[in-house]
Parts: C-alpha cells; sequence; structure tokens
C-alpha cells in the first residue's frame, strides 16, 4: 500500500492514471507520515508539507525491518532492491 497527504479523491485519480493494483491511502493530516518520521515539511506546492519518498516492508507483527529513504521526490526503490531486502528477511527455503 502507499501512503499519501492528498485527499482521497486524487488519490483515486492518481492510482486510475498510473495503473496502480495495490491501495492509495490518503493522510491529509500527516498523522501515519509522522509516525513513520516521513513528513517533508513545506516541501510540496505552495509550501504544503508532503511525505519523503519512502518504502518500508513489515513483517506480520507490523515490526519494520527494512527502510528506503530518499530526500528525492523522483526516486524510489528499485524493485530488484525490495525483492533482495524480501530474500534477506526471508527464512531459507520460503
Amino acid at each position: 500500500m502507499a501512503i499519501s497527504v492528498d485527499p482521497p479523491d486524487i488519490n483515486k485519480r492518481q492510482s486510475q492514471k498510473l495503473g496502480y493494483t495495490f491501495p492509495l491511502l490518503s493522510d491529509p493530516k500527516a498523522k501515519v507520515i509522522r509516525r513513520y518520521d516521513v513528513l517533508h515539511p513545506g516541501a510540496g506546492p505552495k509550501g504544503a508539507d508532503i511525505a519523503r519518498p519512502a518504502e518500508f516492508l513489515l513483517d506480520s507483527n507490523g515490526i519494520v525491518r527494512w527502510v528506503n529513504l530518499t530526500e528525492n521526490i523522483a526516486v524510489r526503490a528499485r524493485p530488484e532492491q525490495v525483492l533482495e531486502a524480501l530474500n534477506q528477511l526471508s527464512p531459507a527455503g520460503q
């Protein structure tokens, strides 16, 4: 899933436009974004607060096991980076 400070209608349009097959959740007050310490104050349009680009892998207990953070809004983890992190976190043979 992904989380954005944008309202649900904007996230819905963005998801449809980009063909996302995962939920894009809205956090307009940035409550969850702040809990994960990825708020980027004033970095959005007209000085709005936005979330820093970040990817997290959580285990079944909700514990963060891998994080990829960047300051550049255009940079995301590559699929092979995420798969490698998953492979390293998974017990052998699973």
